[in-house]
């Protein structure tokens, strides 16, 4: 650009932004709803969903009902102990139906669709074999079972079983995989809240310290314990899958978890205990961990946890943690002790230990020590090769240990260390497979075992499929998604490993699932997806834009344009973006995003906005790069930089006008649009959803933050938008859930921020969603969302004068 132009864009974009946007409209009181064709490809039902059950005979294909309505929404329930309890059906909020469940045969390509009612389906569960699905059904009436034999394809509903899954946890097979092990209401009057207190509510701090995040829905007094206690009570029972009948098992408790032993002969169960606490979510109350007989008797007592109010930050709880079976035959358990008391600052040769117990009588016998925190152990398919994770959270580093879980006396040894945030370097995940006994292994062949990984590259993603040797950790590379396509590996077709399941997708083809011979490399078509809006879609043109910040951190982003946009035209940009933080430059300036996938927004995706014409630079890198302890002194300058470099690169860009530029994000990509706003001049307008803006309600800590605010104060203050409201540059668009249940977002947040800019003199606009949690669901939000964030969008930015040429 030259130097004449250069000059009248920079006084031009120093302009004051609210004077050149026109008045706000008075707040609209009813249901909105955006322009077509939005409004009806955004209000259509979603594209069947297909999985494969684990006996890998049939494909499950799943047609549910588009968003539900906002009467499904504001059903009463309980906020209870950080849960969201539909009383009814003693289990989560309702939400979308499922209307039709067939199952696809694979070795003829039949099908049949299941006589079950439509309605509010919870979960699906296959045995292990594919003779049965154990099916949850939400009613008015009780959570139901349906036991469907897949070969028959009857579909039958067990009589006198309600199911409870407050606690999670409502269902499974036991190893014979013909008896599930269910958690059933307890019959009883909910406990009625008293229409006047019998005394104020009351909490003490006895001077232990507890530095807690703020967490909501948690309970407020001895009413809410007893409704807690009454919903959460459940009574354990097997039920057999061919006769139906029903057999209780032990007496009425706090069941928070119940898992069979890999033999049957075992069962490792779960209780919660008082007292209950007003600061903490349930899964920190007490709780006591046993080992059962399959009659329900006791054999032994494994831990005893106390309530979980002063675990540090960053920290785990003292004592026993991860208490589960190890997939190996018989009943083999293993747990994680912390020797650095849970704290993360505490420096220590060894964070963890792992320990393993042969049998109920025997003494528990040491495994293996972790210098980082223990993140877990995997068993490959002949119960010996196991493979455990340490996690270094701070550098953001893990480590991968090879060991046998035939000889808990052998040393581990180093399979490799890298950094987890290295996506170019991502040697991909283990491949599990589901045995005839229910148990979740590592998939082997000839001790060697499988990765699929995501594949990233500086051009794009290119999932893949690799044989690997944890001995040597060498791989050898079986299958990688085809050029010009998004494909990713779904799951092996066949024992020997020569048939593969992916599912492929291009940018004018929505996803179908494939099977693919890796031998001759041919392909057969399982299962296509029909979206009514492809003819739409399939035109929306889609580049990765690559663009490079100050100080020399590349960065880039999707960049979607209209479909039969006017060539040459300069068109308004939306940008989205969430940030995250890195540990190193190296990672941080890598490519995640991959231009080859199937555009199909849902909801109130930000996506909608390129049939409204505007282009729109889609998870836009905000990378903040630096030690974990100290990354965000700089989090505004940093933002800063990435806003501008995108900018610069939108400015180049033939089809964008940067002077006619959005931002936006939800949560703490809301955060982050507040915060561009009032540290920039960029932008003629911001969009942010669901976030928070006063970091002072959230004093111990936010993302990976944390420092509390008392040791931060100054890096608190300035990342809050709310102390920095009178620097606010743009309009300002705040949409919050009026029922939010995310952790640090409570909608006072986006309410006194919107206080704080009124105040000032600032454009915005405050919408509220009634009845809506951190995530937008009803039909109504969404759509109104969306005609929202379009008419905000139409006025203070695409309505904008252009910049001069």
């Amino acid at each position: 650009m030259p130097a004449p132009q250069r000059c009248l864009f920079a006084l031009w974009l120093s302009l004051p932004l609210p004077l050149l946007a026109q008045a706000d409209p008075s707040p609209t009181t009813t249901w909105q709803l955006p322009p077509e064709p939005i409004r009806s490809l955004a209000d259509r039902e979603p594209a069947e969903e297909a999985s494969l059950s684990p006996c890998r005979r049939f494909l499950q294909i799943t047609t549910r009902s588009g968003m539900p309505d906002l009467a499904t929404l504001a059903r009463p329930h309980e906020k209870l102990a950080g849960l969201r309890i539909d009383v009814p059906t003693r289990g989560p909020q309702l939400g979308t139906q499922v209307l039709a469940v067939r199952l696809q045969e694979l070795a003829s390509g039949k099908s049949r669709t299941l006589e079950l009612p439509a309605g509010h389906w919870r979960s699906f569960q296959w045995s292990a074999d594919g003779a049965f699905l154990a099916a949850v059904r939400a009613a008015d009436t009780g959570a139901e079972l349906w036991i469907v034999a897949t070969d028959s394809g009857q579909c039958r509903k067990v009589a006198g079983a309600q199911l409870n899954g407050v606690l999670g946890g409502e269902l499974d097979w036991l190893p014979d995989q013909r008896t599930l092990l269910a958690k059933l209401v307890v019959p009883g009057a909910l406990p009625a809240r008293p229409a006047t207190p019998a005394g104020p509510a009351v909490q003490v701090s006895d001077g232990t310290v507890a530095q807690l995040r703020t967490t909501p829905d948690l309970l407020q007094d001895p009413a809410d314990e007893a409704r807690f206690a009454a919903l959460a009570q459940s009574q354990l029972a097997t039920i057999d899958a061919t006769t139906l009948a029903v057999a209780p098992l032990g007496a009425p408790d706090l069941y928070a978890a119940v898992d069979a032993a890999p033999d049957g002969t075992l069962l490792l169960v779960e209780r919660i205990e008082r007292p209950f606490s007003y600061l903490v979510p349930w899964s920190a109350f007490p709780r006591r961990t046993e080992l059962w007989d399959r009659s329900g008797k006791r054999v032994r007592e494994l831990a005893a946890q106390p309530l979980r109010e002063s675990v540090p930050i960053g920290g785990v709880p003292e004592g026993k943690r991860g208490i589960g079976w190890l997939p190996v035959p018989g009943h083999v358990l293993r747990w994680t002790e912390a020797r650095d008391g849970g704290d993360p600052k505490r420096k220590v040769e060894f964070r963890d230990e792992v320990f393993v117990l042969r049998e109920p009588q025997e003494e528990p016998r040491l495994w293996f020590r972790t210098a980082q925190r223990a993140m877990g152990v995997q068993v490959a398919e002949d119960g010996r090769l196991a493979l455990a994770t340490e996690m270094d959270r701070p550098l953001k580093r893990q480590r991968l240990w090879r060991l046998d879980a035939g000889d808990f006396g052998a040393a581990p040894q180093l399979v490799f260390e890298r950094s987890t945030q290295d996506a170019y370097g991502d040697p991909g995940t283990p491949v599990a497979r589901r045995l005839a006994d229910g148990r979740s292994v590592l998939r082997q062949h000839q001790g060697q075992l499988y990765r699929a990984g995501a594949g990233a590259s500086a051009t794009g993603s290119r999932p893949f499929l690799d044989r690997w040797d944890p001995a040597s950790n060498r791989s050898e590379r079986l299958w990688q998604a085809a050029e010009g396509r998004f494909e990713s590996f779904a799951a092996f077709l066949d024992d020997a490993g020569t048939r593969l399941l992916v599912r492929s997708e291009s940018p004018t083809t929505p996803p179908r699932e494939l099977a693919v011979d890796l031998a001759t490399g041919s392909t057969t078509v399982l299962h296509s997806t029909v979206d009514p809006a492809q003819a739409v879609f399939a035109k929306v043109e889609k580049q990765l834009l690559n663009y490079t910040r100050a100080d020399g951190l590349p960065l880039s982003g999707t960049l979607y344009l209209p479909p039969d946009r006017v060539p040459d035209q300069k068109l308004p940009v939306f940008v989205w973006a969430y940030p995250l933080e890195y540990a190193q430059a190296s990672d941080a300036g890598q490519v995640r995003a991959n231009p080859l996938r199937y555009t199909r927004p849902r909801g109130a995706s930000h996506l909608w906005l390129v049939l409204a014409g505007y282009a729109v630079l889609d998870d836009a890198a905000m990378p903040i790069v630096g030690p974990s302890r100290s990354a965000n002194d700089s989090f505004v300058q940093q933002l800063r930089w990435n806003a501008e470099a995108a900018q610069q690169a939108l400015a180049a860009h033939p089809a964008c006008d940067a002077t006619r530029l959005a931002v936006g994000g939800h949560s703490y990509g809301a955060f982050m649009t507040a915060n561009l706003l009032c540290h920039t001049n960029l932008f003629a307008a911001g969009v942010a959803r669901s976030g928070a803006y006063n970091r002072t309600l959230t004093p111990f800590g936010f993302q990976n933050e944390e420092r509390t605010f008392w040791e931060a104060p100054e890096v608190y203050q300035a990342m809050s938008p709310f102390a920095n409201a009178q620097r606010c540059n743009a309009p300002l668009l705040l949409i919050h859930g009026a029922d939010d249940n995310n952790q640090g977002t409570f909608p006072i947040q986006s309410q006194r921020f919107f206080q704080a800019l009124k105040g000032h003199g600032k454009t915005a606009r405050l919408v509220m969603l009634p009845h809506e949690a951190h995530g937008y669901a009803a039909r109504e939000s969404n759509l109104h969302v969306l005609a929202e964030t379009i008419d905000w969008l139409d006025r203070h930015v695409k309505q904008r004068p252009a910049a001069p040429k």
